[in-house]
């Protein structure tokens, strides 16, 4: 996992190098929820922990949830999804119901405006529909009590359980032969 956050955070960092002006703010932000997230789980995985180091990975969490917006329109639902087509199809509707005749550059200028509000209103759409309520995010939330309550997280990772199965299994299969 470690390696994996290093190379992600390397590849993200090459390709939102040379952001366009109306990119740079955006690409900073996904960035930075990046690398709260990968700083949060390499903190998760020392082998002891103070108050200091709890702090920081609390700060990282935190980083990353104020950040996460950035990458919610990416998080969408098929039902998510319907509703945009939906909204999409309203607005289409309504514009051509009041249209009228106009001059070409004030149809250029209402169709621009209509484009704009018709995004602005598609992205609030995905913002409120899309989320990260879901378990494993939800879990991270309690990382600092449970190493507070248990001590450090690795001590407690699945791995041996299921290596300790796995030899159970053979030793049982060995058995029956």
């Amino acid at each position: 996992m470690r390696n994996l956050g290093c190379c992600i955070l390397g590849v993200l960092a090459v390709a939102l190098r040379q952001p366009q002006c109306s990119q740079v703010i955006p690409f900073k932000h996904a960035l930075g929820c990046v690398t709260a997230l990968v700083y949060f789980g390499m903190m998760a995985q020392y082998r002891s922990h103070t108050s200091d180091t709890i702090a920081y990975m609390e700060h990282y969490l935190d980083q990353f949830h104020r950040m996460k917006g950035i990458i919610l329109e990416f998080r969408v639902t098929k039902s998510t999804l319907a509703k945009v087509e939906e909204q999409w199809r309203e607005i289409r509707h309504q514009r051509r119901q009041m249209s009228e005749p106009m001059a070409p550059s004030k149809l250029r200028r209402i169709g621009d405006d209509d484009r704009e509000e018709e995004h602005e209103r598609c992205m609030d759409l995905l913002h409120r529909e899309s989320h990260f309520n879901f378990i494993k995010i939800h879990l991270l939330s309690h990382f600092s009590d449970n190493i507070r309550q248990f001590g450090n997280i690795p001590m407690y990772s699945k791995e041996f359980g299921e290596l300790a199965h796995k030899e159970e299994i053979k030793d049982g299969w060995r058995r029956s032969k």
